[in-house]
């Protein structure tokens, strides 16, 4: 692997670990995310803390910091290997940010931005599938699981190259572990 190709896998980590929830909440006075409401650092909480434009612009956040490293990797000639890589970290920076004391959020976010950097169409469907649960059922994170387990598929289907497969695999993995607490509630009845 050449010096380029590390040199964005490690950009792409730290650029993940930068929480734009965190960093959101602490410019507009709003409580720290990780220790109120839902004590997750990602949009949904901050839409919670404070409302409707705080929680867009986090989102918007986690969403680029996922897209510009596969684009910035993309741009510059790397194979998909090395794309899979530059994504996988974007997205671990985003769950154990280095800036933060390793407490991040979900990732769905930037795990969106990371797919609609590699594969447009599976983005979309899962995209899709995503805004039809929340129409459907108006549960945040059982729309987030339902496209986290679609997302391979869709993969499958409409990119079928492995790199991509077993990124979007592993993405899908580290979603639903993400969101155990939230399938506890949702079994139990509770979830919001």
């Amino acid at each position: 692997m050449s010096i380029v190709a590390i040199t964005l896998i490690v950009f792409a980590y730290l650029l993940g670990s930068i929480s734009a929830a965190i960093i959101v909440c602490r410019l507009l006075g709003l409580p720290d995310p990780r220790t109120e409401g839902s004590n997750n650092p990602g949009a949904t909480n901050v839409l919670r803390l404070g409302g409707k434009k705080a929680a867009a612009v986090t989102l918007l956040g986690d969403f680029l910091k996922g897209l510009l490293p596969v684009l910035l990797g993309l741009a510059l000639g790397m194979e998909e290997r090395t794309l899979a890589l530059i994504g996988l970290a974007a997205f671990l920076g985003h769950l154990y940010p280095v800036f933060f004391r390793f407490q991040g959020g979900k990732g769905v976010a930037t795990a969106l931005g990371v797919i609609l950097g590699l594969s447009w169409p599976v983005a979309i469907a899962a995209l899709l599938t995503w805004l039809l649960m929340a129409k459907i059922f108006k549960i945040s994170s059982l729309s987030a699981l339902t496209a986290a387990v679609l997302t391979p598929l869709y993969c499958y289907l409409l990119a079928p190259q492995w790199e991509y497969i077993l990124l979007f695999s592993l993405l899908s993995l580290l979603l639903i572990w993400r969101h155990r607490s939230n399938i506890q509630r949702l079994l139990s009845g509770e979830e919001r």
